[in-house]
């Protein structure tokens, strides 16, 4: 039945969905998207036929990595359940009322582990213009949304009003304030961003510690020095260790060697359970601008940063896990990534070419 399933849902996602998807701009196609998660949260009649779809196309097998139990080996990245932006966290706290973080039910519900955000200090209403595309032919997605969300305090207190609706596994992404380069001004800003959700007790089964945000076209590559991400980690560790909340972090496709093995340094000194690698990779946008890559023309660069990062832990003997990030859209790519001793992985680009349960198809050709 399970095979049978997905199958069937394979077929029509290529048959049917996939053309009518492509009719429309990446950026057409996103917003309408959001406008079928809006209705899919909003209607609890259908919570129990995505439910349904989970079970069936997804073969629970749990394990631990990053210190968190996972049911599967998949998790859907941060940048997808990431709520609207807004000006000022006045207009965001007003707008309570209504679902400000489209997707935050139906997701989960149908794909399983959802990392939400990424979530920043204050608002920010994002990137104005087209600001996605697509490139069929090498599998990509390109974007400069421009961390767009509600902030930290929206997101927390939208969250904690749905507390008891929460997914059993889940994760919050948080990211340090783009344009802010005083350590002391971005260590309270991060602070303030975690316990923002820790007030509201909103417990995610893990937090990521984005201190890499390509497409806002003002990521300064000091976020992610061995001293910054020390002081950043050991504070937001103490912060978690007496809640069992693991920390995540998730850094670049583009750094130096030896930056990457400094960071890696720092994040099992601070007790950092798992390392994202990576994030988008910057580079020029169909209209010039600098944007964000994700999905094929990512893979090989993450695939590096992985095979880097796998050396170096077991060189030393790092305790910490390693998380690929980055073009994982089918068996091969999985594979690659497991070739190094990567467990669990996150996605993205796969849900525009491959759908909604793309995580239960490359489960299933991996034969996992």
């Amino acid at each position: 039945m399970h095979r049978l399933f997905l199958g069937l849902y394979e077929l029509l996602y290529k048959r049917v969905a996939l053309p009518l998807i492509f009719r429309a701009s990446a950026q057409e196609a996103h917003q309408r998207m959001m406008r079928l998660l809006l209705w899919l949260d909003n209607h609890a009649s259908v919570h129990f036929a995505l439910k349904w779809a989970h079970d069936l196309a997804f073969v629970e097998r749990p394990f631990v990595v990053g210190d968190v139990r996972l049911p599967h080996p998949l998790i859907l990245a941060a940048g997808f359940v990431k709520g609207e932006g807004f000006a000022d966290e006045c207009d965001a706290l007003q707008s309570l009322s209504r679902n400000i973080i489209p997707g935050w039910r139906a997701m989960p519900l149908l794909v399983g582990a959802v990392e939400f955000g990424s979530f920043t200090r204050y608002p920010r209403l994002g990137n104005t213009g087209t600001v996605l595309w697509r490139d069929e032919i090498t599998t990509s997605t390109q974007n400069r949304v421009g961390l767009k969300n509600p902030g930290a305090l929206a997101a927390a207190e939208f969250l904690a009003r749905k507390r008891d609706q929460l997914p059993a596994v889940f994760g919050i992404n948080i990211a340090v304030s783009p344009g802010v380069t005083d350590p002391e001004q971005e260590c309270r800003e991060v602070m303030e961003t975690f316990s923002a959700f820790l007030d509201r007790r909103i417990r995610p089964s893990w937090f990521t510690l984005n201190v890499s945000c390509p497409n806002t076209g003002d990521d300064p590559g000091s976020h992610q020095t061995e001293t910054r991400a020390h002081d950043l980690c050991s504070t937001i560790v103490r912060l978690l260790q007496p809640l069992d909340i693991p920390l995540w972090v998730k850094i670049s496709p583009d750094l130096a060697d030896e930056q990457y093995r400094a960071l890696l340094r720092a994040f099992a000194v601070t007790s950092v359970r798992a390392v994202v690698a990576t994030n988008t990779l910057a580079a020029s946008a169909p209209d010039k601008t600098t944007a964000g890559l994700g999905g094929g023309r990512l893979y090989d660069h993450a695939l590096d940063v992985v095979a880097l990062l796998s050396d170096e832990k077991l060189h030393h003997g790092y305790d910490i896990d390693i998380i690929a990030c980055g073009g994982v859209q089918n068996q091969q790519t999985y594979q690659a990534f497991a070739h190094y001793g990567v467990q669990a992985m996150q996605y993205w680009s796969a849900l525009v070419y491959r759908g909604p349960l793309a995580a239960a198809l490359i489960e299933q050709e991996s034969n996992l």
